[in-house]
């Protein structure tokens, strides 16, 4: 087998990498971290608390600030996915009495409930399943979570994004914004 195709069968890229693209999705992605890191560990939850809702988030920054142009990183996407998900993880969590169903259940739904809503966005699955194994601090938020941390996080997160990318003429954000 080539070379070629070995690369074309694992979905590796052949495309010339830009170093300054690169670059500046690393910058985005840590004005955007810290941002959500900062308010979450300030004001809203606890130190292993925090630890996962900036992994769901630090998902999310992979894709505003290296694809912000995806239909899955629009303003729709990030903001109602992570909601309609938190709300599925909460209620999971609450109404279904065994972890592991509760677990799976809530991202089944969560993927479910975006499609339908036509909000994917991957890394909400993250932000579901927090919902039900977070654990006791997590638990206690109840559908607060929904409020607190998420829209929060969610909001900051997509308002650096558009900050950060409107410096750039090519990487406005939302895509919307880069039409003529």
């Amino acid at each position: 087998m080539s070379k070629n195709k070995v690369l074309a069968f694992l979905g590796i890229s052949t495309q010339k990498i830009d170093l300054k693209e690169g670059v500046i999705s690393g910058l985005g992605g840590f004005f955007g971290i810290a941002g959500v890191y900062l308010v979450s560990r300030l004001f809203i939850l606890d130190d292993m608390a925090t630890l996962f809702i900036v992994a769901s988030m630090g998902s999310s920054a992979v894709l505003l600030f290296a694809a912000p142009h995806s239909s899955l990183t629009q303003p729709w996407n990030v903001l109602a996915g992570h909601l309609l998900s938190a709300l599925v993880g909460v209620s999971c969590a609450k109404y279904i009495g065994v972890e592991l169903i509760a677990a799976a259940a809530s991202v089944g739904v969560s993927i479910a409930v975006m499609y339908f809503a036509r909000c994917l966005h991957p890394p909400a699955g993250a932000t579901t399943l927090f919902a039900v194994i977070g654990g006791p601090s997590v638990h206690a938020l109840g559908y607060g979570y929904v409020f607190a941390p998420i829209l929060i996080d969610t909001l900051i997160i997509i308002g650096v994004a558009m900050l950060f990318n409107v410096l750039f003429s090519w990487r406005r954000y939302p895509s919307y914004l880069s039409k003529d």
